[in-house]
């Protein structure tokens, strides 16, 4: 028995239980980044003398810090600071606190105490200086914290009495950046009271009759900085203000001439008292003839300042701003005394003069003429002086003024037009461009006399091509008084362009706007201009002539709102009509009044012609430029509806996909060309709104869901359709986020059935939401666009190369040969970074280039100019081919259209993912021949 037990006891203890092994927990690695902190420290120690140090500083400038260590670079910063005697070290190291606070997300506050303590034993004053512009820095990136301003402002008080002018100019500059203007300051206050941080303005002004002139300069600035944050500024201040305009330092002039400024806009119906007299004038009127006195100042850069002040007062009174144009003063200027004054005069003299005794009559006192007149002397004729200045900075700031003022008062546009048109011979080319923009910006309230425009008209005989354009530009849109004008611009417009032929189309565009502005004055020179006779048949000019061609499209720009012209016209003239009406469409207008009463005359009335071909919309564009944009974008949103229902056909869904191959690969066709459209449509086309640029990525979902189930019909395997579904489901989701505010109006559209079958779409397989992709592509009917008031399509005109010669431009191979682009851009928004050139070889090889920034110019509104050069290289040919030179605009897919991302339901939304990025060809390419010529040997 006892054995028995022992064998069992013996049984239990011995039995081997086996554990599953546990696999060992992988090691993970830990990447450590050297601290910053301790290897400023380990340099500094190494620095034996200051210019060491200095370097190591240099050197640590330059590399990043991150946020979290910023705190301890301070605090090694700070400890060497105490140690350092070199003002030059520890003056840099308090640059380096300032930079540091800067890094983002990093408070800065964390180190405010530790920065503040440096004053307490800093002595020298360049140092005082860095760090008052250290704490400058921090307070911008503290705005929000009271009690941070309140000590920095306190910091700022106290050594505004230091000796040396930096110090006093940054703690000003504090107080500008950091000061209130409620409460006085507390100059006996201790701690943080409200009474410490308050009316800087007070205190600033203070500073204005410093010693020091950078100090005075400072102290102005902080107060425009004061005005720039929102802070209302006293006019206590005014006559401080027109005292400094008279300082001996340039800077405090032209600083006082803003500070001026400043105030007559904030109190311009104020009154305030004339010096030694008894009147009274607007503030906004006496600051006015102080700042036009300055135009005469001894600097040109308070002259240029001045002047640029003066375009911005548009509040003065006429007869103020047109004293600015008369050397003279004017009697309106000029202190009247009533008829009770005089008669008083006249009774304490005693009796009239018998004439009997030499200058009996003569004033008992003498007056002095500048103590009653309203305005300066010296602020007579400012703008003439301005115009007629030695440095051409000074001239260009008072053309500018003087269109800033001109477009507020007709009367006053009218009297500085012979100023402006004397411009035209300065001279300075970018004189004479600015005064030819000046004038056209005021064109709608002036007219021209014919001495007038015969200065202007001299300027079309200018070298440069930028001037001639300008000046044709102003002359589309000016009026002018006589017959004999437009006969003598048309005479100047044709020497022009028999001088110049590369100015063809932009003299026949001016001539067009010449003649419909001035249909009545051209009435009278039709038998002359088209050589028309009453009795004998004359002969017919040659239509190969650009001159003839000028003449036409004046004659039939003026015959549109004159009809009793077209009994002027010869036979032959109507067949030139007719020919000229196809070619130059965009400078013909329609004559015939039973045309003009069947063209649509609104944006609205073209999408009701929806039935019309597709060809007979593109002929309306052509016909009605007017009417371009608007045509041509309807005619694109129908193709792509056009394309979209062919490709949904029931032949192609209702038969197995091996017995409509070629159907299938029309559909894709299709639906591919359809994105190509849609991106058209965006990008092309300027003056959209949110409801089309909702409907035109509407499209663009529809035919991606079209290539969506084509592909699923054409592919075997799920694998290949998941991320593919996926995609899709995001760009969905991607157009609620985008245009939720649009979704309304797209209920029963097929963006809106797949919306609210949404939770059921992101739950279902692939082969499930093809099905349903498939059923509510053709379900969903045709959406309807509303188009804007204002669309406009973004054209391109290459004018050269023109294309028309047959001689090869001849280069040697492996070398290059420069072709000249001139190219006109009409609506192209940000052409800068969207306009490319594209050149085309016959081997089939494509160059994009990338103009320059300084090869746009922009003439107009909505038009710019292309000049540059494209250089060519290819190896040799055995003869002349042509290659196709075109223009592209780049669009990006990410960039969303200027209506949408200016929606506030936008903001903070971030596009998706894999944007797409292509170029669209917009205007007509251009084919030159060129010869690669083999390489002597």
């Amino acid at each position: 028995m006892a054995a028995h037990l022992k064998k069992r006891v013996y049984e239990e203890f011995s039995k081997v239980v086996q554990l599953p092994q546990e696999e060992a927990p992988a090691k993970k690695l830990r990447l450590t980044k050297p601290s910053k902190s301790a290897a400023l420290h380990i340099d500094l120690c190494k620095a034996s003398n200051p210019t060491d140090a200095l370097q190591y500083l240099l050197h640590f400038a330059r590399s990043s810090v991150e946020a979290e260590s910023v705190e301890g670079v301070v605090r090694i910063l700070l400890e060497h600071y105490y140690k350092e005697q070199d003002n030059s070290v520890r003056l840099k190291i308090a640059s380096l606190i300032g930079l540091l606070s800067k890094t983002q997300n990093f408070n800065p506050e964390s180190i405010l105490d530790d920065t503040l303590n440096t004053f307490n034993t800093e002595k020298s004053h360049q140092v005082l200086a860095q760090l008052l512009d250290t704490l400058l820095v921090i307070g911008t990136q503290l705005p929000e914290s009271l009690i941070v301003r309140h000590r920095l402002i306190e910091v700022a008080y106290k050594h505004l009495s230091d000796t040396y002018f930096g110090v006093r100019n940054k703690c000003l500059q504090l107080l500008g950046c950091l000061g209130n203007v409620d409460t006085p300051l507390n100059k006996d206050g201790q701690g943080l009271v409200p009474a410490v941080i308050g009316d800087a303005q007070s205190l600033i002004s203070d500073y204005f009759a410093d010693q020091d002139p950078r100090v005075r300069t400072a102290a102005i600035k902080a107060m425009l900085q004061l005005h720039e944050r929102g802070l209302k500024i006293q006019q206590t201040i005014y006559d401080q203000a027109c005292q400094l305009l008279c300082d001996d330092y340039e800077q405090v002039r032209s600083a006082a001439v803003q500070m001026v400024w400043v105030l007559s806009q904030l109190y311009p119906e104020s009154i305030v008292p004339i010096p030694s007299s008894n009147e009274q004038v607007r503030l906004v009127d006496d600051s006015f003839g102080k700042i036009s006195h300055m135009v005469s100042d001894g600097s040109w850069v308070v002259r240029v300042q001045a002047a640029k002040t003066l375009g911005n007062m548009l509040q003065v009174s006429p007869h103020f701003l047109e004293q600015t144009l008369d050397k003279k003063l004017m009697s309106d200027l000029r202190r009247k005394r009533t008829a009770h004054e005089r008669a008083k005069e006249l009774y304490a003299s005693g009796e009239f003069s018998s004439g009997r005794k030499w200058a009996d009559d003569a004033p008992k006192e003498k007056v002095d003429t500048s103590a009653v007149n309203l305005i300066a002397s010296g602020a007579c004729g400012a703008f003439v002086h301005g115009l007629e200045d030695e440095m051409y900075e000074v001239r260009i700031a008072a053309v500018d003024a003087l269109s800033a003022l001109a477009q507020s008062s007709a009367s006053f546009a009218e009297k500085c037009l012979d100023f402006l048109v004397d411009m035209f011979n300065d001279e300075i080319e970018e004189v004479r461009l600015q005064s030819i923009h000046v004038l056209r910006q005021i064109s709608t309230n002036i007219t021209l006399r014919e001495d007038q425009l015969d200065t202007v008209l001299a300027v079309l005989e200018d070298s440069s091509r930028d001037i001639r354009e300008a000046l044709h530009e102003l002359l589309c849109f000016t009026n002018v008084s006589t017959k004999e004008c437009i006969q003598l611009a048309l005479l100047e417009l044709l020497k022009n362009l028999t001088k110049y032929p590369t100015d063809r189309n932009s003299v026949w565009k001016c001539l067009k706007f010449l003649g419909c502005r001035h249909p009545t004055l051209v009435l009278p020179l039709v038998p002359e201009l088209l050589s028309t006779h009453p009795y004998f048949h004359t002969p017919e000019p040659d239509m190969d002539d650009p001159a003839y061609i000028a003449v036409l499209v004046l004659v039939f720009n003026a015959a549109q709102s004159c009809p009793t012209m077209t009994a002027l016209f010869s036979d032959h003239t109507f067949r030139h009509y007719t020919y000229l009406r196809d070619s130059l469409s965009h400078l013909v207008p329609p004559l015939r009044p039973w045309y003009i009463d069947h063209i649509p005359q609104t944006p609205e009335q073209i999408f009701c012609v929806c039935v019309y071909p597709l060809r007979d919309l593109q002929r309306l564009g052509e016909l009605q430029t007017e009417l371009a944009g608007a045509a041509d974008f309807s005619a694109t949103y129908l193709r792509c509806q056009l394309l979209l229902t062919k490709a949904l056909q029931e032949k192609l869904w209702t038969m197995a996909v091996p017995l409509c191959l070629k159907h299938n690969a029309m559909a894709t066709a299709a639906a591919k060309q359809m994105l190509e459209e849609t991106y058209k449509l965006e990008f092309l086309y300027s003056g959209l709104e949110n409801r089309q640029v909702a409907t035109i990525h509407h499209v663009r979902l529809q035919a991606k869901a079209l290539q969506l189930v084509l592909t699923a019909r054409t592919r075997r395997g799920v694998e290949p359709l998941i991320s593919v579904c996926e995609k899709f489901l995001q760009e969905v989701e991607s157009f609620q986020r985008l245009f939720v505010v649009e979704l309304p109006h797209l209920q029963e559209s097929f963006v809106g059935k797949l919306l609210d079958l949404s939770p059921k779409l992101s739950a279902c397989k692939p082969g499930e939401l093809v099905k349903i992709l498939q059923t509510t592509l053709r379900q969903s009917g045709f959406l309807n666009l509303k188009l804007p008031k204002q669309v406009q399509r973004a054209s391109a005109t290459i004018i050269e190369p023109t294309g028309e010669s047959d001689n090869p431009l001849r280069f040697t191979s492996g070398l290059v040969v420069a072709l000249d682009i001139d190219a006109t851009l009409e609506h192209v928004q940000d052409p800068h970074n969207t306009v490319k050139v594209q050149v085309l070889y016959p081997d089939g090889q494509s160059h994009v280039i990338q103009p320059k920034p300084g090869d746009f110019r922009s003439p107009g509104p909505h038009r710019h100019r292309l000049i540059t050069q494209v250089y060519l290289s290819h190896s040799a040919w055995t003869e002349a081919c042509q290659i196709e030179v075109r223009l592209l605009l780049a669009y990006s897919s990410s960039r969303l259209c200027k209506a949408v991302w200016s929606d506030s339901s936008t903001e903070g939304l971030q596009p998706a993912e894999g944007a797409t990025e292509g170029t669209i060809p917009f205007g007509k390419p251009v084919k030159v021949f060129i010869m690669p010529k083999p390489a002597r040997r």
